[in-house]
């Protein structure tokens, strides 16, 4: 229950911190899933554009600006930064300034993204780059779905899992991978 109630209490504090950078010009499509520790650019947040159904993985920064010359020029670095519809951003990624991700990518967890990534790609790395077409990593995970262990919701955190299901995981994980919905 307490669980419960902190998790809804962070969903709020991410909501109300969305709101204030729309507020202050981030544009914004349908579905967006902001997970804990994203790091949205206040400072020059209308210079960010996220399409629809995109999920920013844990602790994601997305930079519209880059002030490391700053002392040096004095000036700092702005670029727009613009997210396409379908896109997944991996734990620990940074989008740096001047960036576009196309539809239908997945960047993978700790990359850093400095240049485009055109759609329908996975790209990861530091920096980031193109590791396969879109349709190669689906089918490849789709291969490995139909043989691999396979966990139903029940078996999540939300949902309850016991002691016994954690451990029956472990057990099914102790030579590969698996899925869970």
């Amino acid at each position: 229950m307490i669980k419960t109630l902190i998790r809804k209490s962070l969903h709020r504090i991410r909501a109300e911190r969305l709101e204030m950078l729309k507020r202050n010009g981030l544009t914004v499509g349908r579905n967006l899933n902001v997970q804990p520790g994203v790091f949205l650019d206040a400072s020059h947040c209308w210079h960010i554009t996220i399409g629809d159904n995109v999920t920013l993985a844990p602790n994601v920064c997305i930079l519209a600006h880059d002030a490391s010359m700053k002392s040096l020029l004095g000036y700092t670095r702005i670029g727009k930064v613009n997210i396409g519809n379908n896109v997944f951003i991996g734990a620990n990624s940074i989008v740096l300034p001047g960036v576009t991700i196309g539809d239908n990518v997945v960047i993978g967890a700790g990359s850093v993204v400095t240049k485009d990534v055109p759609a329908g790609v996975v790209a990861a790395g530091n920096p980031a780059s193109v590791v396969m077409p879109i349709e190669k990593f689906v089918a490849k995970h789709k291969e490995n779905i139909a043989v691999l262990p396979r966990f139903g919701e029940e078996y999540t955190a939300d949902m309850g899992v016991t002691p016994e299901m954690k451990k029956e995981m472990n057990v099914r994980l102790e030579s590969s991978m698996g899925y869970i919905v």
